[in-house]
């Protein structure tokens, strides 16, 4: 299970397959100088409903993985998550069958 930082204060949890295809739409978004939500299912027990944060070029953002090898990617599913960040809806966490997946939300100290 890798993580992604945002703004130096909010850690979320993804498994490293879902964060290694996030990050490469984000990244190629935030290369173009695009904003865009980001939105995931939270756990049952972090409240079981659903975050969304704005993703912009002048925010920190950190990916860790948390194994050593980089996972297969798959451009079928990078093209689902590329077109859900270009919509008004936004880049909507998603697994490989299309399906929301969780990730897990919490604040870190500074």
């Amino acid at each position: 299970m890798g993580y992604l930082v945002y703004d130096s204060s909010t850690v979320i949890n993804f498994d490293d397959r879902v964060l290694a295809h996030l990050e490469v739409v984000i990244v190629s978004k935030l290369r173009r100088k695009e904003s865009f939500a980001l939105s995931w299912r939270e756990p049952s027990d972090n409240g079981d409903g659903r975050t969304t944060i704005w993703v912009d070029p002048s925010i920190p953002l950190r990916f860790r993985f948390a194994g050593s090898r980089p996972p297969t990617l798959d451009r079928e599913w990078i093209d689902k998550l590329a077109a859900a960040a270009a919509s008004s809806a936004g880049l909507i966490a998603i697994d490989e069958d299309g399906q929301q997946v969780i990730g897990s939300t919490h604040e870190r100290g500074l």
